[in-house]
């Protein structure tokens, strides 16, 4: 009779414990459910924002274009303008000549009326000329007309033109200030993504003191990773370059694939010389080859090779100045850092 009711009491617990399960795993599927959902309008809301910036640079250049054609169009009425004008002023001066000419002429053959008889065939000439210079000052008149309408013309062209050029400028003015606005958001959207990643970083790397974060960027002691002159990492360097790895790969799964971003890679090391009798004559080189052999290791782990560069210092960028052994340590070092390609 005991037994039976032990074992009643054993069958008891088993329902609550599997309805307590079954509320822990509805909670789970909830939570990534709702992690999903934030992670697809984050995607929508960043794509969005990248079609509306390559709008605005597309109606950025075509007006850059128009500006270009209405300037060259500008020139031209000017220049057409000012060979109106020298036009309008050399006929204007042909025609004061002639005016001149004319009261000339027209003075001598009054004083020779009343004096010499027998100039009377040359004032009858000289009256003809008169005539002639007469319709050529008439003529000359008309041409400044017609020429003044032109110069008119084009001056209202001029006018409206530049009108034009204002409107065109006041509107790359604004498309450039809502262009600085998107690229200010991609920065704070990288911003973001470096904070995350670095966070991400210290997480996985704050056991050591050798790996420490100087302003924007991540940094390795050279000794963590190579030995002495070599570019050849170390199994150490290798056990905190994996850990480095899965972090830069869970970076690609988050940043979208439009977005330009590198991983940097910068080798530097200290002030004292190599000895020249090795694979590297300088520390320029030694540098160089490091960086490149930390991102062919990042490859080697499933980076992609085009969210990386490798850049070589030698002893030109020092963290600290002096030459004590401590000095000398901290600045011989491989740097990380995320930027925009």
């Amino acid at each position: 009779m005991a037994r039976t009711r032990r074992r009643e009491n054993r069958a008891d617990y088993w329902p609550g414990f599997v309805d307590a399960m079954a509320t822990l795993l509805l909670v789970i599927i909830f939570l990534l459910s709702v992690f999903m959902v934030a992670q697809f309008f984050l995607s929508q809301q960043i794509s969005g924002k990248d079609t509306v910036l390559n709008r605005l640079n597309s109606q950025i250049a075509e007006l850059t274009q128009l500006l270009a054609l209405e300037k060259a169009s500008n020139q031209n009425l000017e220049d057409s303008l000012a060979s109106l004008q020298s036009a309008v002023l050399g006929a204007e001066a042909e025609r004061d000549r002639l005016k001149s000419l004319l009261d000339s002429q027209t003075g001598a053959a009054s004083l020779a009326g009343g004096k010499i008889s027998t100039l009377e065939d040359a004032l009858v000439n000289e009256q003809s000329v008169s005539q002639k210079a007469l319709a050529q000052v008439e003529l000359l008149n008309q041409q400044i007309l017609q020429l003044r309408r032109q110069i008119a013309a084009l001056e209202d062209a001029l006018d409206a033109s530049e009108n034009r050029d204002k409107e065109s400028q006041t509107r790359i003015a604004d498309l450039g200030r809502r262009l600085n606005v998107a690229l200010a958001q991609k920065v704070q959207e990288l911003n973001r993504y470096r904070s995350d990643f670095f966070g991400r970083l210290r997480e996985i790397l704050s056991q050591r003191s050798d790996i420490r974060v100087v302003g924007d960027r991540f940094v390795f002691q050279s000794e963590v990773l190579f030995g002495s002159g070599s570019d050849t990492i170390n199994a150490n360097g290798s056990s905190e370059l994996d850990k480095l790895a899965d972090a830069i790969l869970e970076l690609e799964a988050q940043i979208p694939p439009e977005f330009n971003w590198v991983l940097r890679v910068d080798g530097h090391t200290d002030a004292r010389p190599l000895s020249g009798t090795g694979r590297y004559r300088t520390n320029w080189e030694l540098s160089a080859a490091r960086a490149i052999s930390v991102v062919q290791y990042l490859v080697s782990k499933g980076v992609k090779p085009v969210n990386l560069v490798a850049a070589g210092f030698g002893e030109f960028q020092p963290l600290e100045a002096g030459d004590s052994d401590e000095v000398l340590a901290a600045n011989r070092r491989i740097e990380l850092k995320l930027t925009q390609r």
